[in-house]
């Protein structure tokens, strides 16, 4: 009995003088994530929303497919419009679709085709456009891409040309989309917070596209979703003509399978992302 109320002791004794270290631990780390997650805005001034669009290293720098291609970008053109900031409440949880409940919307209302590709692997993401908006957290981001009326890309939405090679043999690519999507993203997820606006600052937005979602990833485990859902380059090296493959939507429809085509017409509507942050999309 003695030694049962000895053990006893020993275990409250810590709790008398403070709370054991591994659950000290673990209130601090909830207390950290509680305060990032903070999003209390104090200041009522306006700031400065910036909105920047990334391809990520596999457009600047090129990437393997996952059919052991090495893929690499001159142009990629992609032409966006109507895109709009929300804060939104409750937030925006693409997954379920729909249209964000917004308390707060600002629109970029500038039309824009710009070039994903463009500059190296140093190169900052592309800042599209900045305007003067209320503070707080804007956690949904929506966007269209019509085809452009003008430009480079003039009749497509999506422009991507560069150049194949594996083993010894080169293909040359431009894949021309004529497909009109619209995404409707929820909260930027990556290594930093995004759209969280405190008056009289800046913050920045980032609508993400994902081309490894066409090419998929030789880095990757081939049984990995990003691989068995994606076409891979050979279907596309595959259809070409003296070393060149030059495709609109008609032509793909003409020259892949019909369960290829079927395969990339299904990968379109997910380019669209905020970071690694999924999208809703309309076709």
């Amino acid at each position: 009995m003695k030694m049962k109320i000895a053990k006893q002791l020993l275990i409250l004794f810590p709790l008398l003088l403070g709370m054991p270290a591994v659950l000290l631990s673990s209130c601090q780390t909830q207390t950290t994530q509680t305060n990032t997650n903070s999003t209390e805005i104090n200041d009522q001034t306006p700031g400065t929303l910036k909105l920047r669009a990334n391809g990520e290293d596999f457009v600047r720098k090129g990437f393997v497919t996952k059919d052991g291609w090495k893929v690499t970008f001159d142009r990629v053109y992609v032409n966006l419009a109507e895109v709009t900031a929300y804060q939104t409440d409750p937030p925006y949880k693409a997954e379920t679709g729909g249209k964000p409940e917004a308390t707060e919307k600002v629109i970029f209302a500038q039309t824009k085709t710009v070039d994903l590709a463009e500059g190296d692997e140093t190169a900052e993401t592309i800042l599209l456009s900045e305007i003067s908006a209320p503070p707080g957290h804007y956690n949904a981001l929506s966007w269209k891409m019509p085809k452009a009326t003008d430009g480079p890309a003039k009749g497509y939405s999506v422009l991507m040309s560069g150049t194949g090679t594996k083993d010894g043999q080169s293909i040359l690519f431009t894949i021309k989309i004529d497909q009109e999507l619209e995404f409707t993203c929820g909260d930027f997820v990556g290594d930093e917070r995004k759209g969280i606006l405190q008056g009289g600052e800046t913050a920045e937005l980032e609508a993400t596209f994902h081309f490894d979602h066409i090419f998929g990833d030789n880095s990757t485990a081939p049984d990995e979703e990003i691989n068995t859902g994606a076409l891979g380059f050979s279907p596309f090296a595959a259809i070409a003509t003296a070393g060149k493959v030059e495709v609109d939507m008609a032509t793909l429809k003409d020259k892949l399978s019909p369960n290829d085509y079927q395969k990339f017409m299904g990968i379109l509507p997910s380019l669209g992302h905020v970071g690694e942050g999924h999208c809703h999309s309309l076709k």
